[in-house]
């Protein structure tokens, strides 16, 4: 019987965590409001600087995991 949570663990997990952060800075763009952490909801109306922050955040962080999956596996097929 195969791991039902193969998609957790490294390498995949960094692709599986890196799309849902990408997912949510989408989301967290059409809404116009995103979460900053211990913080609470951050509109772009009222605070564009820190929102904008925010949303960038996730969208880097999303592509530098899915970076880090490409060259993990990359370096595991050589």
């Amino acid at each position: 019987m195969s791991d039902p949570f193969w998609l957790l663990k490294p390498p995949c997990g960094f692709f599986t965590f890196g799309m849902l952060l990408i997912f949510l800075g989408m989301v967290y763009t059409y809404c116009g409001k995103a979460y900053v952490r211990f913080q609470g909801w951050v509109y772009r109306t009222k605070e564009p600087k820190r929102y904008w922050g925010e949303v960038v955040t996730y969208y880097i962080l999303g592509a530098v995991l899915i970076g880090l999956f490409l060259y993990e596996i990359h370096a595991f097929s050589h």
